[in-house]
């Protein structure tokens, strides 16, 4: 079964894209901090969809290494989601480059500023001064370049493979183990790089701050909207009259996935603020206060939504198979998530002037107009059913009572 791309769906991403074209255009000229705001807002949504795709190589990656057999016939998904994974790689290089360029009053990173490690400068900071030999700005640009150039290789080679089971008649086994192998390279590098990676493009925001399970908390954000998505288009595209190989127990075990690792992200979202926010040390809770003296909604809203909505309405059975109500759910979580995001990454670097406004909204609609196209292209190149996978028939009478 294959998927034409074309019609009211593709018409729809370049709509989203233009809208997020246009906020992004008229955010320059916003007045003061129009800049800042605009650079941060691309970041934001940037990382966000990054983190998405990410999470499409590692599921894909954590089925090969389980020797997973139930969501074969979801695998096309997997990598579909994956497959932007360089697009959101440009962009977030694109972001680093100006940021590190300080174009366009845009100043992501304090740390970038060469003063602060002058003692001769009034601006002299003893503290990030002693992070030099981690945060500079040479070693900070080779471990980025090696987190997206790994990524995406990695993401590109499981692809190749995946297509190639298909077309293997003799020994179909020989690709899907050589991808078993590379998933179980690939979880460990995953493991280290995805908690360095949140420190240098995220935590450093902060860069006096920090938090020994920050990584993890960045990671299951990343996780629970890469399973929302990927739930979401297998909705879509079952109601497309596409996948039907797709049943109510494959649908279930998503959402458990979606259950569980909501509950993953309330406990890191807890452990981090409450035992700060315990001890109070002053250095440690200036995070927090940040945010819940100028983002107070936010940052309880954002607990709210992400952790109250998946608890209590995705608790029973019948929910996690019911298609209208995992996209009613779905939609609010994910946005939940991109809010987390914003709650994350706004207030140091914007202070107490960030804002959900029409340029953060119109941003995130054009990055998922561009995340949208991308996939949805992919997943028209090949068939939806993954045909020379040695599990395929597992799954297909996959069932839980």
């Amino acid at each position: 079964m294959e998927y034409a791309f074309e019609g009211r769906a593709k018409r729809t991403t370049f709509i989203l894209m233009g809208i997020g074209l246009l906020s992004i255009i008229l955010g320059f000229f916003g007045g003061d901090h129009a800049g800042n705001r605009v650079w941060t807002s691309i970041f934001i949504s940037g990382f966000f969809f990054f983190g998405v795709g990410l999470t499409g190589t590692f599921f894909l990656a954590l089925q090969y290494a389980a020797e997973s057999g139930w969501p074969t016939v979801l695998k096309r998904i997997f990598e579909g989601v994956a497959a932007y994974l360089p697009i959101g790689a440009i962009t977030l290089l694109v972001v680093f480059a100006v940021a590190s360029a300080h174009l366009m009053d845009f100043h992501l990173y304090h740390w970038m500023d060469h003063d602060l490690y002058d003692p001769a400068s009034p601006k002299y900071d003893e503290i990030i001064a002693h992070k030099e030999p981690y945060l500079n700005l040479p070693f900070w640009w080779i471990r980025t370049l090696a987190y997206l150039g790994l990524y995406v290789w990695f993401t590109m080679l499981f692809r190749k493979r995946s297509l190639m089971e298909d077309g293997v008649i003799e020994d179909p086994k020989r690709y899907y183990n050589k991808n078993k192998t590379l998933a179980a390279i690939f979880l460990v590098i995953f493991g280290y790089t995805s908690v360095t990676a949140s420190w240098d493009w995220v935590m450093s925001i902060d860069t006096h701050w920090f938090s020994t399970i920050f990584g993890w908390y960045i990671f299951s954000g990343m996780w629970i909207s890469g399973l929302v998505m990927m739930t979401l288009l297998v909705i879509y595209l079952r109601s497309k009259g596409l996948m039907e190989f797709v049943n109510e127990s494959h649908m279930h075990d998503m959402g458990k996935w979606v259950f569980a690792i909501s509950f993953l992200w309330t406990y890191l979202f807890f452990c981090q603020f409450m035992l700060y926010w315990y001890s109070d040390i002053p250095e440690e809770v200036m995070y927090f206060q940040a945010r819940i003296n100028d983002y107070s909604w936010l940052f309880w809203g954002t607990f709210l939504i992400n952790f109250i909505f998946p608890m209590l309405l995705l608790m029973s059975k019948d929910a996690k198979r019911n298609p209208g109500f995992l996209v009613f759910v779905g939609v609010i979580i994910f946005f939940g998530h991109w809010m987390d995001v914003f709650m994350i990454i706004t207030p140091g670097v914007m202070k107490d002037h960030g804002t959900i406004g029409l340029v953060e909204i119109g941003t995130f609609l054009g990055f998922l107009g561009l995340f949208l196209h991308v996939v949805l292209n992919a997943l028209s190149k090949r068939s939806l059913l993954a045909k020379g996978h040695p599990m395929l028939e597992e799954s297909l009478h996959h069932h839980i009572n």
